[in-house]
């Protein structure tokens, strides 16, 4: 007969819980929505810097770091973000349970808020200035569109891959919000790890 003085032993559901779920899961879950996770890429629109199934580096406590006030603008021209497609976006679809969903995009940053765009001749002009795109593919074509002036709390996104058709991006569903943005892409992981062409 157990005398009243000693403990109960742990039940094996709780030494579960408190191996595996907060001494594994719970890091793993901080570390992937507040630091940083893994992103694929699928489909064209970022060649010829990037291709269909390359590994990238998602960085999110950039983001975290502005909302939460303790720094500045995390976002700078020619980054290479990941944000969430905008509801009325091609990518964007119907689900059976009538939720509109919006899949993750990658895009290069071509306008902050209050820069002034215009595409002239195929090239690109930013604030009055003609920008020299080093990242961008050597072939394509860019139909003569503005001048627009990206609005407060948005950005101007574009794809790499300049080929007519390759690339739906904020030339089809206008400027993105600020707030789908997950965070800025500065490495690809695989089959070549290097670091991301990020200006021009």
């Amino acid at each position: 007969m157990r005398r009243v003085s000693e403990p109960l032993p742990p039940s094996p559901l709780r030494e579960f819980w408190r191996t595996w779920v907060l001494g594994a899961l719970l890091p793993v879950y901080l570390l992937t929505t507040f630091v940083g996770t893994l992103a694929r890429v699928d489909g064209e629109s970022m060649e010829p810097n990037l291709h269909g199934r390359e590994l990238l580096l998602l960085l999110k406590y950039p983001r975290w770091l502005h909302t939460w006030g303790l720094t500045g603008e995390y976002l700078q021209r020619g980054d290479v973000v990941i944000f969430k497609a905008p509801a009325d976006s091609p990518y964007a679809f119907e689900t059976l349970y009538g939720v509109r969903h919006r899949p993750y995009n990658i895009k290069r940053v071509i306008g902050l808020p209050g820069d002034v765009i215009a595409f002239r001749d195929g090239e690109l002009w930013r604030n009055g200035v003609k920008v020299a795109e080093s990242y961008a593919s050597a072939e394509g074509y860019v139909n003569d569109e503005g001048p627009l002036t990206v609005p407060p709390g948005k950005l101007w996104v574009m794809g790499d891959n300049r080929r007519t058709g390759s690339s739906l991006d904020s030339r089809s569903y206008g400027p993105v919000d600020l707030r789908d943005v997950a965070g800025p892409v500065n490495w690809r992981l695989w089959p070549d790890p290097a670091p991301l062409a990020r200006r021009s």
